[in-house]
């Protein structure tokens, strides 16, 4: 698997987003988009990259959320690509809803969909099986001190990425750390734990 940051141009507020091809870029590959940033021009940096010969350049897209820094440039490269364009909640250009738990290849390598609702209700992240990349748009994952108020399920999903292992962590915002991400996720989890948990109501 090959990643690609990809940063606007202009000087305008956006999301990170990534091109994630496969390593040989074979024709069974899919070339795919994580987040596509506020105002597309992200277009014309993926226009000067080797995607591969006879394929699309961005089969698919998937958003790690619906907020505009993340999805804003979305019709654009729609336009241009016409990619399949999956996400946890319908918006416009959305072309099939995603399922917490589902397997999608991208590039060369499966990712498992985890809903991760901490930052927003349509929010996920997506865990490589194969080389343990984390793609976390705003999910919080480094919470450097306790404080505030979390939902019971943030802990246990904290809890399940440092069962799977996470090497690298692509996130929203950040610059990519595949120095320490375990050591990040740790720290959050106990930050998170010495803060406010709201219990789950039983049904």
């Amino acid at each position: 698997m090959k990643v690609h940051l990809l940063r606007s141009t202009a000087a305008v507020y956006t999301a990170n987003a990534y091109l994630i091809l496969g390593d040989s870029n074979r024709l069974e590959d899919v070339n795919a988009l994580v987040d596509v940033g506020t105002d597309g021009t992200i277009v014309n940096s993926i226009g000067q990259m080797s995607t591969g010969v006879g394929k699309k350049p961005v089969a698919r897209v998937i958003l790690t959320h619906s907020h505009f820094d993340h999805s804003g440039g979305l019709g654009r490269v729609i336009v241009k690509f016409n990619p399949e364009v999956l996400a946890y909640s319908m918006m416009d250009g959305v072309s099939r809803l995603l399922t917490d738990g589902e397997v999608i290849l991208l590039g060369d390598e499966l990712f498992e969909i985890i809903h991760s609702p901490e930052h927003s209700s349509d929010s996920i992240c997506l865990f490589s099986l194969t080389s343990g990349a984390l793609f976390s748009g705003d999910t919080p994952l480094n919470i450097q001190s306790p404080g505030g108020t979390y939902q019971e399920g943030f802990v246990v999903f904290l809890e399940d990425l440092l069962r799977k292992g996470v090497r690298t962590i692509y996130s929203g915002h950040d610059a990519p750390n595949s120095k320490n991400p375990m050591e990040v996720i740790r720290a959050t989890l106990r930050n998170v734990l010495a803060s406010d948990i709201i219990a789950r109501k039983s049904a």
